[in-house]
C-alpha cells in the first residue's frame, strides 16, 4: 500500500543525507521509524510480536493467580 507523506524541504534533505550515509533508502528509514513508534506505544509490529506479547501477558496472569492462591 502506498501513502504520501509531506516533508518540508529541510527535513527531506536531512533524511536524504541520513539515508545516503547509512546506505539505506527513505523507505527503510520510514519502516524503522514507524516500527520504533509502534513499539514505543506497545502496539505489536507483526504477528510474531503480537503472539510474544500475548504469551507474556498469559504468563504474568498465571503467575499472579499462583501468588494469590499461595497467600490464601
Amino acid at each position: 500500500m502506498r501513502k504520501l507523506i509531506g516533508f518540508d524541504d529541510d527535513t527531506f534533505d536531512k533524511l536524504t543525507q541520513l539515508a545516503r550515509g547509512r546506505m539505506a533508502t527513505l523507505q527503510e528509514l520510514a519502516d524503522e521509524a514507524f516500527a520504533d513508534l509502534l513499539k514505543k506505544h506497545g502496539v505489536p509490529i507483526d504477528l510474531k510480536d503480537a503472539l510474544r506479547k500475548s504469551a507474556g501477558a498469559t504468563k504474568k496472569a498465571a503467575a499472579k493467580a499462583r501468588s494469590q492462591d499461595s497467600k490464601r
